[in-house]
């Protein structure tokens, strides 16, 4: 009887620089402490097809321009198994922390972006995105939800007051958290 070894399951934590989550793959363009994979994500992923049970993105995507985005988006939904979560973390786009660095590049990460990783919405709303940033366009098809980590000054504030922040003050929320999930 022929036996397969079993293998652990494969987390990616893309972009982790030296900060790599614990229990992930680090994946990064450059080799430091903490990468264990140097690869370049705006190019095809050393992984194979639906390999991937997780993956962990932390302040990396911003520095992809829009068609860099694209192929990202494409890859990561190539290599997530059915199913499988991404998190990505990115700098709000009302928060200075999206202009602030210099090697972050146009546009910022927004809400309304992640409405186009979603093939049904792509092909009643925005036909046009599937050939046009890319020679392959969009091709992945993801499930997104996203939420915000705030400014600490709004952590003691009552709900709508956070809301009413968000939608009327730069800087109130910080990061935008984004969770796909790969759909078949």
């Amino acid at each position: 009887m022929v036996t397969k070894k079993a293998t652990a399951p494969i987390k990616l934590d893309i972009g982790c620089g030296k900060n790599k989550k614990e229990g992930f793959t680090g994946v990064d363009q450059y080799a430091m402490e903490g990468v264990d994979v140097v690869m370049d994500v705006r190019k095809k992923w050393k992984f194979a097809d639906s390999s991937v049970e997780e993956a962990h993105c932390s302040h990396f995507l911003e520095h992809l321009t829009a068609g860099e985005r694209v192929q990202f988006y494409n890859e990561l939904y190539r290599v997530l198994k059915p199913g499988a979560k991404a998190t990505i973390i990115v700098p709000h786009w009302a928060s200075n922390r999206a202009y602030g660095d210099p090697t972050h590049q146009w546009p910022p990460v927004s809400e309304m972006s992640v409405f186009y990783l979603k093939k049904e919405w792509r092909e009643s709303q925005a036909p046009h995105t599937d050939f046009k940033w890319n020679k392959d366009g969009f091709k992945c098809n993801f499930e997104a939800v996203y939420g915000y980590s705030f400014s600490p000054e709004l952590g003691m504030r009552n709900q709508e007051y956070v809301q009413f922040a968000l939608a009327n003050y730069k800087e109130a929320a910080q990061d935008l958290h984004i969770t796909l999930t790969k759909l078949g």
